[in-house]
């Protein structure tokens, strides 16, 4: 009978499993659709701009879109040959048992990011040579979340390029590998090559008349992102990218896992792609600097709640009953449960951490209840708490939450030690413009605008 219980209960846990992978497949595609709107709202706005910092940002957008749209393909197939593998692990005769134990998800967050600059002596002090002027911004990955900052415009007077952003990824494993990517472009390319063959266009329409003027210029006119064609015939006269405007470039790139993670600003190494021979080149140290935190969910959400019963003084019939709550490094009890929401003080605080002790042993021969006893070292001193519950079946529920919770103190490690703090990224704002900075950058002010028609432009595509 036991048997056979346990063959119905990995059914149903098969069958919700593939419920829950459907369910994400679905969402995942969603994302996909989604993203793929955004990139082609992204390039026609790319082909009518004007400006530059206009240009550079929809350029921005589309690299960002393409990203997102690779790292959700890559997690839908990832998923599809793990859905194969439990099936054929599940059909393997010599498969032995499996544990289902895994470590919980958690935040991680990177704010703080600079990137030291080592531009040469004439250039820097004796401000001589050419004012070299890119764009740069930075791109973040965690599994299928996909994150970039602020562009900055970047020339000699910056010592180090600042991105004020606060990134946080809500579903990072202790497992997680962050790559930071820093992509540069010229501002000085040519980004408007997109719009010679229209304006060549109308320059002979208006000598050749208005029929024929008016099939040129459909001839002439690219599609969202594909080259000039007529019709689908071979290109006609100047051909153009398949994206016309300007193009970013992979200048470096680093990879951040949790043995970077610690709650103060460190520096990491850095993987340069380009060259000075490079025109979106810019002289890097070879470094990175940033505050990586993490806060796994063990530390910060409730990982087990109930009624129990402690012993209180050296009284052996001194039992007091409590509500108690199992998180992060802590076993708090409260007098009731009323008292959590009231923020009332715990009547006790057991503490639950990598040093803690705990065991489950019988506390009467004729009852079905176990006593819990958990010790810590304080001072040098062993001290042991003892609580105790209603019958065994709650008992197990207890020692298999604590058990996790040592596994997952085990799997994030330091993460573990104290709760890291982070700040929740705030709205972005337009930079504020001082009078230096507006000869130099172009009037980064107007970025806002450019985002919001960006927008703007995307949603009118979507709902179409």
């Amino acid at each position: 009978m036991e048997e056979k219980l346990r063959i119905l209960e990995d059914l149903n846990m098969m069958y919700i499993r593939q419920i829950a992978l459907s369910l994400q497949d679905s969402d995942i595609q969603k994302k996909i659709d989604y993203e793929i709107r955004m990139r082609e709202g992204a390039c026609k706005l790319l082909a009518a701009c004007s400006q530059r910092d206009q240009a550079l940002e929809a350029s921005k957008s589309l690299l960002t879109c393409n990203s997102r749209i690779m790292a959700y393909m890559s997690e839908l197939q990832r998923m599809k040959e793990a859905q194969v593998m439990q099936r054929v692990a599940r059909r393997s005769s010599d498969a032995g048992p499996m544990d289902d134990r895994s470590p919980c998800k958690g935040k991680v967050a990177i704010s703080d990011l600079r990137i030291p600059l080592m531009w040469k002596d004439t250039e820097y002090f004796k401000n001589k040579g050419e004012l070299h002027r890119c764009a740069v911004f930075c791109l973040l990955q965690l599994g299928g979340e996909i994150f970039d900052t602020d562009m900055v415009m970047v020339d000699r007077t910056l010592t180090d390029i600042c991105f004020d952003n606060t990134i946080v990824f809500n579903e990072a494993s202790p497992g997680f590998e962050l790559r930071l990517e820093l992509y540069s472009c010229c501002s000085e390319d040519d980004y408007s090559a997109g719009s010679t063959p229209r304006k060549l266009a109308s320059k002979l329409s208006s000598s050749l008349g208005r029929s024929s003027g008016k099939k040129l210029r459909a001839a002439l006119e690219p599609g969202a992102c594909s080259p000039v064609s007529n019709g689908g015939a071979a290109p006609l006269l100047l051909p153009v990218p398949p994206v016309p405007g300007p193009k970013y470039h992979l200048l470096a790139h680093t990879t951040l896992t949790l043995s970077h993670v610690q709650d103060s600003f460190r520096t990491h190494d850095l993987t340069i792609t380009g060259n000075e021979e490079c025109s979106y080149w810019l002289p890097l140290y070879g470094s990175a600097c940033c505050r990586l935190a993490a806060q796994p969910h063990c530390m910060t959400q409730q990982m087990m709640s109930g009624c129990l019963r402690v012993k209180l003084g050296g009284d052996p019939q001194g039992w007091t009953n409590v509500y108690a709550i199992l998180k992060g490094t802590n076993l708090f009890c409260y007098r009731r449960q009323e008292d959590i929401e009231a923020n009332v003080e715990p009547l006790l605080t057991i503490g639950i951490n990598k040093e803690t002790r705990i065991r489950a042993a019988e506390r009467d021969p004729h009852s079905k209840a176990q006593s819990i006893c958990i010790s810590n070292q304080y001072g040098g001193e062993e001290v042991t708490h003892t609580l105790a519950t209603d019958c065994r079946e709650d008992t197990q529920r207890w020692m298999e939450a604590f058990w996790q919770q040592f596994f997952d103190m085990s799997q994030w490690k330091q993460c573990c030690d104290e709760l890291m703090k982070i700040d929740q990224p705030s709205p972005r704002k337009p930079a504020l413009i001082t009078a230096k900075q507006g000869s130099l950058y172009h009037e980064m002010g107007k970025r806002l605008q450019h985002l919001t028609l960006l927008e703007a432009y995307c949603s009118q595509t979507y709902r179409a």
